[in-house]
Order: structure tokens, then C-alpha cells, then sequence
């Protein structure tokens, strides 16, 4: 028997992660789960006048870095608590708390949470932390060029995107599924158009518009396999639509929720990146042609002075 089996009839022992930073908690935890903190308290002083009695425990609030999606920031910021319901921890067996952050370059942006600590017994400062749930809701922003490229698919997208976040990977799969499937057609359109600006030949669009009308997904891809402009293709020569079929074909056959959970995420990221660039493409043409017309316009005879 291989010296890392167990021993027969015993089950197998697994390493437990240890206690993780309480900025890590809040900044990368989803909702639902509970981890041991390792400074999930500080310590302080208590006065009796200029003399010190003796010593407290009061919940941590360590900046944290998250997303702030005001129109002055748009980026990663650090988030700086501005206020909380409770301050003590370990006179209690838990405390349901609310803490409140703001970011600290607009002052504009608030991230809330809402959670259940207590003392672990096993260290002063250590203790544990579950998240009931934040607000905004866990996770990056879902870019809008995607949901404008989703149109009346966004609202089944942003359902699959909270299964996501919740660790839902059977839940995630199947709405992002339904997403990619339904949005064929619009997914399709754009790209032609994309292929219009870069003058294809008449035998290339003649492919997009038959995949266009294919019912099938996966004949679809199959048509314009070879034909999806170079601008594109992820990395540089990773096709979009293959890879998003890729995806979908192994999950019809994932045996797990973390398996499912895995492919939806590649599913999304390859979505939002197709998204980004399908935008970036057009954008570009339509400056490019608003440039051109504005110099047609004043194209002319140079009049002289009079």
C-alpha cells in the first residue's frame, strides 16, 4: 500500500487550510461560507483615567481592495470601513454584525456586509467569520458591452452570474447554457459585422449568414470555423466560438457542481473577452469613419483671400 494511503477501513485524512486574513475574507469569499480568521480581532486599552485597567478585544476593519465602479474611479480602489453595528468580539459565543465601506478616492462608492463572528478559543485574535451576504453583490461588475451584446438574454446571464458567485456550478452552467445558445444569432451578427468593415469576400459572409440561420449550435460554429476575423480570435488564435463551444459540449457530460462551476466561469470570461473586442472593432471603424467624412467634407479648392 502507498505510504500516503490510509490505514484499511480508516477514511483518509485531509489537510485543513488554516485561518486566512480577514481582508481576504471580505475581499474574496462569497456569500454562504464560513473560514477561521486569524485576525479577526485587535487589541486594546481600557482607561480609568490616565491609568490602564486592563484590555479589550474589538472586531478588526482592514482596508480592503475591491472594485469601485463611480465614473471618477472605474478600477480597483482600497475600501476604508466607515462604520459598524458592533466593536467587541469573544464576550459573546457570535455576533451578527453589519459593517459599511466606502472608497477612499471618491467617497462615493459603499460596499456593505453583512456577518456572523465569533471567538475560536484558540488565540486571542483568531476567531470565525460567516458571510450572510454583501451589497453590491459579490464578484467583479459584469462589464456592460457584454450585456449589451446579451440584450433580452441579460437577465438569465446576471441569474447564472449569482450562481456563480454562490459556488452554484450546476446552476451557473446550465443558465450560461441557455445564454450562449439563445444569443447564436446575435453573437453571429456582430461578428459579420465585424467582417463587413474588414471587406471578407462575398463566399466569407455567405458563410456567417448561413450559420446565422443554422438552428444548430454546433453546425453553426462548424461554418465559420475558419472565418472569424483575425482581430478577433483570443491570444491571437484561439477562435471565441470554438472555445465557448468546447465548453459547453464537456458539461453536458461534467459529473460535478465544482466541475460545472470551473467551465461556467470560462464560459463567462470568454464572453465578456469576445464582448470587449467585438466593441473595440466596431468602435474603431466607426472613428475611422467619422474621420474620413469629416476630411470629405472639408475637402475642396483652397478658396484665396479676397
Amino acid at each position: 500500500m502507498d505510504e500516503k494511503s490510509s490505514a484499511e477501513g480508516q477514511p483518509e485524512q485531509t489537510e485543513q487550510p488554516g485561518p486566512m486574513k480577514f481582508a481576504e475574507f471580505l475581499e474574496s469569499v462569497p456569500p454562504n461560507q464560513q473560514r477561521e480568521i486569524a485576525d479577526l480581532a485587535s487589541i486594546g486599552t481600557i482607561l480609568r483615567g490616565n491609568l490602564v485597567s486592563g484590555y479589550s478585544l474589538s472586531l478588526a476593519t482592514p482596508d480592503i481592495h475591491l472594485h469601485c465602479s463611480s465614473m471618477q474611479c472605474n478600477g480597483l480602489r482600497f475600501f476604508r470601513c466607515d462604520s459598524h453595528d458592533a466593536i467587541t468580539t469573544g464576550k459573546k459565543s457570535s455576533e451578527n454584525i453589519f459593517l459599511k465601506y466606502v472608497c477612499s478616492n471618491c467617497r462615493a462608492s459603499t460596499k456593505q456586509f453583512a456577518l456572523r463572528t465569533s471567538h475560536s478559543g484558540k488565540q486571542e485574535y483568531n476567531g470565525n467569520a460567516f458571510k450572510f451576504g454583501e451589497l453590491p453583490a459579490f464578484g467583479p461588475p459584469t462589464p456592460q458591452r457584454l450585456l449589451k451584446l446579451l440584450e433580452n438574454q441579460r437577465q438569465n446571464f446576471l441569474a447564472g452570474r449569482r450562481c456563480e458567485n454562490q459556488g452554484l456550478g450546476i446552476g451557473a452552467f446550465a443558465y450560461y447554457r441557455r445564454v450562449v445558445e439563445h444569443q447564436k444569432g446575435r453573437i453571429l451578427e456582430e461578428i459579420t459585422k465585424v467582417a463587413e468593415m474588414l471587406n471578407a469576400s462575398p463566399g466569407t459572409l455567405d458563410l456567417f449568414a448561413q450559420a446565422q440561420a443554422e438552428t444548430q449550435f454546433s453546425k453553426s460554429i462548424d461554418l465559420v470555423k475558419n472565418a472569424i476575423p483575425q482581430s478577433l480570435l483570443i491570444q491571437g488564435h484561439h477562435n471565441p466560438l470554438t472555445l465557448l463551444h468546447s465548453a459547453l459540449s464537456k458539461g453536458l457530460h461534467a459529473e460535478s457542481d465544482e466541475s460545472c462551476l470551473d467551465l461556467a466561469q470560462s464560459i463567462r470570461l470568454v464572453l465578456a473577452e469576445l464582448a470587449e473586442r467585438l466593441s473595440t472593432a466596431l468602435k474603431n471603424d466607426a472613428e475611422l469613419n467619422a474621420a474620413v467624412s469629416r476630411l470629405l467634407r472639408n475637402d475642396g479648392p483652397e478658396k484665396s483671400p479676397k
